[in-house]
C-alpha cells in the first residue's frame, strides 16, 4: 500500500485530479458569485420599482379622493361638473363606484390601486431569495476549492520528498483523503439553484 501512494505516476495523477478539480470548483464558484449578483441587481431594481410605483398609487389614490370629493360635492346642484369629476375617476375606483356607489373605499379598491407595487416586490424577494441560493451554492463551493487546494498542497509536498520518506506516503494519504472528501462535499452539499 505504500508503494501506490508514494508511487510518482500515483502523484502525478492526483496532482492533475485535484489541480482541475480546485479549478473547476473555482470556475463554479465564479459563476455562483455572478449569478448572486445578477439576481441582487434584479431584486434591487424591483423593490426599487415597487416603492415608486406604491408612491404612483399613493398620488392616484389622493387624486382618487379629490376628484370623488369634488363629484359628491356637486351632484346634487351641479351634475355637469360632477360628471366632469366622475370622468376623471381612476379604473379601480370607476369599477367600485359602479358596484357599490356607498362604499367605494373598499379593500378591493385599495388591492387594485396598489397591485402593481405588489406585485414588483413579490417579484424582488424572489429575485432575492434566488441570490441567497446562489450565495449558499458559492459559499459551498468555496468548502470545495479549499478542500481541494489543501489536498493539492499535501501531493505536490509529497511528490517533493524521496521515495523511501514516510512523511511521502503520509502526504500522499492526506491528499487521498482530501480529494474523497472533496469529492462527497461537492456531491452533497453543494446545492442546485433553480
Amino acid at each position: 500500500m505504500k508503494k501506490i501512494f508514494a508511487n510518482e505516476i500515483f502523484l502525478g495523477t492526483m496532482i492533475a485530479v485535484l489541480s482541475v478539480f480546485t479549478a473547476y470548483a473555482s470556475y463554479l464558484g465564479a459563476m455562483s458569485d455572478s449569478e448572486q449578483n445578477k439576481f441582487e441587481i434584479l431584486g434591487m431594481q424591483q423593490l426599487n420599482d415597487g416603492n415608486a410605483e406604491y408612491l404612483r398609487a399613493n398620488q392616484d389614490i389622493t387624486q382618487d379622493y379629490n376628484y370623488f370629493d369634488n363629484w359628491y360635492l356637486n351632484v346634487e346642484e351641479r351634475p355637469e361638473i360632477a360628471e366632469y369629476y366622475e370622468l376623471n375617476f381612476s379604473e379601480a375606483l370607476t369599477a367600485a363606484f359602479e358596484s357599490e356607489p356607498d362604499v367605494v373605499w373598499t379593500d378591493a379598491y385599495y388591492e387594485g390601486m396598489y397591485a402593481d407595487a405588489i406585485a414588483l416586490w413579490d417579484e424582488s424577494d424572489t429575485n432575492f431569495e434566488t441570490a441567497s441560493q446562489w450565495d449558499e451554492r458559492g459559499d459551498q463551493l468555496q468548502l470545495v476549492m479549499l478542500i481541494m487546494a489543501l489536498g493539492l498542497a499535501f501531493v505536490a509536498w509529497s511528490s517533493l520528498l524521496g521515495a523511501e520518506s514516510n512523511m511521502r506516503t503520509l502526504f500522499s494519504v492526506f491528499g487521498t483523503i482530501a480529494l474523497i472528501a472533496g469529492i462527497i462535499v461537492f456531491v452533497t452539499m453543494v446545492p442546485t439553484v433553480g
